[in-house]
């Protein structure tokens, strides 16, 4: 999740139980890759009333809180869901480059969960490491997976490393990240889930995959009182894309230096003399603008779904 809270417009391109890693006829396949978190949380929820969705498991990942506590969260949530038998695979404890990672629990409490210290969850987490989960499930099912991005994007770059063929057989990745010329959250030039890897966010923009990006600068414009929906919204993204507009564009990441996490898309608004960090990399989709009113609206109607 985008963390802490901060605050465009251009062209565009428009954009239960049956969910136990068992085939569904006619629902798109998901696997949300989570750092729970609250409004991890609620998204995680959301997933689960979708009649379309059918959840393969989750994956987990530093960032609101330390990876062991985000995949003890998401056992937890499933259980609440009714769905404690859903795999759970953690992930990386520390990003691509190593070294303690940035956790956010000054927003979310110690447990991840604003300090309710709930009883320990009755199931575990499977063998698998989260990115052999995903490389597993998506090679079983080429080109129907879909992956719900909602923390750093470590335990995507280590599937993307540890085959070669991921990024062409994933269906689609929509990732809750960056900040399009707008302010990050952690520091003027960084959001919170590309600052806590941002070596993992420049690997998966760059590998090919089909990949819809969700930015604070369109996640903070939908509000509950007082609150920002970060992962709600990109949650919205994954099944309601004609809610927003998106523009194509090559994204890289900065990896050093005073803007360490910045996002910089190449709009295509202008012929390069010569070539770049962008060249030749293939183009991603950006969220450019978003229907405030309807998103907040599908989001309150999945909430209040008996």
């Amino acid at each position: 999740m985008a963390s802490p809270m901060s605050n465009s417009r251009g062209g565009f391109a428009a954009g239960g139980k049956e969910g136990l890693g068992f085939h569904v006829s006619g629902k798109e396949k998901i696997i949300i890759d989570t750092d729970p978190g609250v409004d991890d949380s609620m998204a995680i929820f959301l997933a689960f009333q979708s009649p379309q969705l059918e959840i393969l498991g989750l994956t987990t990942v530093f960032g609101n809180t330390a990876t062991e506590d985000a995949t003890r969260n998401a056992l937890l949530l499933c259980e609440i869901a009714g769905c404690p038998g859903l795999p759970v695979a953690e992930g990386s404890s520390e990003p691509l480059k190593g070294g303690k990672p940035r956790v956010a629990d000054f927003v979310h409490g110690s447990d991840g969960l604003g300090n309710i210290f709930l009883p320990p969850p009755k199931s575990k987490k499977i063998e698998n490491t989260a990115s052999e989960f995903l490389v597993d499930m998506v090679s079983q099912h080429p080109g129907e997976v879909s992956i719900l991005a909602l923390g750093p994007l470590t335990n995507l770059a280590l599937a993307v490393k540890r085959d070669s063929t991921f990024a062409s057989k994933v269906k689609r990745v929509v990732i809750l990240g960056g900040s399009f010329f707008a302010l990050g959250n952690v520091n003027p030039a960084a959001e919170a889930n590309i600052y806590g890897d941002p070596e993992a966010a420049d690997v998966v923009f760059t590998c090919g995959a089909n990949i819809s990006v969700v930015g604070i600068n369109i996640t903070t414009q939908v509000k509950m009182t007082g609150i920002f929906l970060h992962d709600p919204v990109s949650f919205v993204a994954l099944v309601r894309p004609d809610l927003f507009t998106f523009k194509k564009g090559v994204v890289r990441v900065e990896t050093q230096g005073l803007c360490v996490g910045h996002t910089l898309m190449d709009q295509g608004l202008k012929k390069w003399n010569s070539s770049n960090p962008w060249t030749g990399h293939s183009p991603v989709s950006v969220a450019w603008t978003v229907n405030v009113d309807e998103v907040r609206d599908y989001i309150l109607e999945l909430l209040m779904k008996p």
